[in-house]
């Protein structure tokens, strides 16, 4: 009942503005912004560094220090290894369903069996015969692979010194979307993690770009890895795959030009047709992966050559299913004969086209600046995309050093999405966290599961996707939560946050100066205060905050 008057009474809007910020609402801004909000100390660090050098040091993560996040996911084992080793250690269960009725161990699947009253599947016999069969060859069930990446995803969020770095991570997460429930994708997502985004996360666009039309994750998610040229023999373009269990789609698969040019660079209005997307589509013939769900034939047992032997769920050029015609792409014509060249001059044409260059000022502005991002500042922006040949870090400095974003009717002017709520949340209080799955089924229950968005399009950066009455409630219950210790895997002593103090004025205050850097409104101030009579007032008055719409905002 408390909880919904709150929401009721106190709606996300933005608070009044002053006629310029003051230095220290500069530094929360950049904080807020570039990245996941301070910790208790960080305002005054910042201050004593200078602003202009922290958004600097900002700009090159790879100067800075970050020795205590990655000391906190080395023991995360599948961070490390392949996409082969991963399919060898964490094998799909029908895998070794197949295998164990091929041995005689389990009965054969037949239409009897697949009656609910007879399914061995059902038995416990059948069930522990699997667990024998992953005890015996040291293997794991694969949720463990999801599970491993959603922590480092957390622990680098919250305890990176590279706070910039980590935003932009999960930037270019949601603008190249995959999601982890399509079939291999969960084997997948470790690699485009590790080898797709971080490293190109700060660089220039047209790499990334590249990096991930090359992804094996974005090739299954989308289905590029079946697209085969109408004319290409079957026989001939089946070995080179060498999937075995499931025979490629005959055809072109349109899904992935599609959403290279209306998501990924040039955006709904971008200027292309459905003949880009049917020319697009044949460019990209032939970008395929290895073994897509890491099935056990292998080339070497096959006799093919050495030369062509590759480890399970990779990337490769398949010549012999690719549309080798002549293609004309927004009215580039890319010669027959080209091969693997025809998709990367497509990249070429998209990643230097300017409505590309617009398309991602304007996600960038929003993100950073403002849910209606200004016009002006988007033109800006864009010129600096294309005079800088898509670098990444000077389209943010353009950004970052503008007087809209430095402006008062931008600072706390964004919703914190449920990702950035939770971890802006866990830094305010000082909290130690694992990561683990206590964590993320509440990031999930308020509405952002980590790689958990089935459509290409990715998770909304507006408020109005977020706010909500039952949205709130689970903010502020997490809030709760988090303040008394009920997140399994995350403790936070409060004693730190708000000091010793007994007068209930004074911890309020020590808490809003911690959490909020004192700004909160009269009438949540009023609500806290009523909060102190209540048994272990601390927990109470630091999880209302947490749950306060000054929180909300960023």
């Amino acid at each position: 009942m408390l909880l919904a008057s709150i929401a009721a009474a106190q709606p996300l809007v933005r608070a009044s503005k002053t006629p310029r910020l003051t230095d220290e609402q500069r530094i929360v801004h950049v904080l807020n912004r570039l990245g996941f909000g301070a910790r208790p100390g960080d305002v005054q660090r910042v201050k004593s560094m200078g602003l202009e050098n922290y958004i600097n040091q900002q700009l090159a993560p790879e100067k800075i220090n970050d020795a205590v996040a990655d000391n906190k996911v080395k023991d995360l084992n599948t961070l490390t290894m392949s996409t082969a080793e991963l399919y060898e250690k964490y094998p799909q269960p029908g895998q070794i369903r197949r295998q164990l009725q091929n041995r005689g161990v389990l009965p054969k699947d037949s239409a009897e069996a697949q009656d609910n009253q007879k399914n061995p599947r059902e038995t416990p016999e059948y069930r522990q015969a699997i667990q024998d069969y992953y005890k015996e060859n040291g293997l794991e069930l694969p949720q463990r692979i999801m599970a491993e990446l959603h922590a480092s995803r957390i622990l680098r969020a919250v305890y990176s010194e590279r706070q910039l770095q980590e935003v932009m991570v999960d930037f270019w997460t949601n603008h190249f979307n995959v999601f982890a429930g399509k079939g291999a994708d969960r084997w997948l997502l470790p690699g485009y993690d590790r080898d797709t985004i971080r490293p190109h996360a700060m660089g220039k666009f047209s790499a990334l770009l590249e990096a991930t039309a090359q992804s094996p994750a974005m090739l299954f998610y989308l289905d590029n890895f079946q697209s085969v040229s109408p004319n290409a023999s079957r026989g001939r373009a089946q070995v080179m795959v060498n999937a075995p269990v499931q025979q490629p789609r005959r055809g072109i698969n349109e899904n992935y030009a599609r959403e290279l040019m209306e998501l990924h660079t040039l955006g709904v209005d971008g200027g292309y047709t459905q003949k880009d997307v049917q020319e697009v589509a044949r460019c990209f013939t032939g970008w395929t992966i290895f073994q897509p769900r890491g099935g056990a034939a292998a080339m070497a047992a096959r006799g093919e050559d050495a030369r062509m032997r590759r480890p399970a769920g990779t990337f490769f050029f398949n010549a012999r299913a690719h549309d080798d015609g002549e293609k004309i792409v927004l009215g580039h014509k890319i010669p027959a004969g080209g091969g693997f060249n025809d998709g990367l001059k497509v990249l070429d044409i998209l990643a230097k086209h300017e409505s590309t260059a617009k398309f991602i000022a304007t996600k960038l502005v929003r993100h950073f600046v403002s849910d209606d991002p200004p016009p002006a500042l988007v033109k800006r922006v864009a010129a600096v995309f294309t005079k800088s040949d898509g670098d990444i870090r000077e389209t943010l400095k353009a950004i970052f050093f503008s007087n809209e974003f430095n402006s008062p009717e931008a600072y706390r002017a964004k919703i914190k999405r449920p990702f950035e709520l939770a971890i802006s949340a866990i830094r305010a209080v000082g909290a130690d966290t694992n990561g683990g799955p206590g964590t993320h089924q509440w990031i999930a229950r308020m509405g952002e599961p980590l790689y958990g968005y089935q459509t290409p399009n990715g998770y909304s950066d507006t408020a109005e996707s977020w706010v909500n009455t039952g949205g709130l409630l689970e903010r502020m219950n997490f809030g709760l939560a988090l303040a008394g210790n009920r997140i399994q895997g995350t403790q936070v002593d409060l004693s730190k946050l708000a000091g010793a103090n007994t007068d209930k004025n004074k911890m309020i205050d020590e808490s809003l100066k911690t959490i909020l850097a004192g700004e909160v409104s009269a009438a949540t101030r009023a609500t806290l205060l009523k909060q102190v009579e209540a048994a272990d007032p601390i927990t109470k008055v630091v999880g209302l905050i947490l749950g306060t719409p000054e929180f909300q905002r960023q």
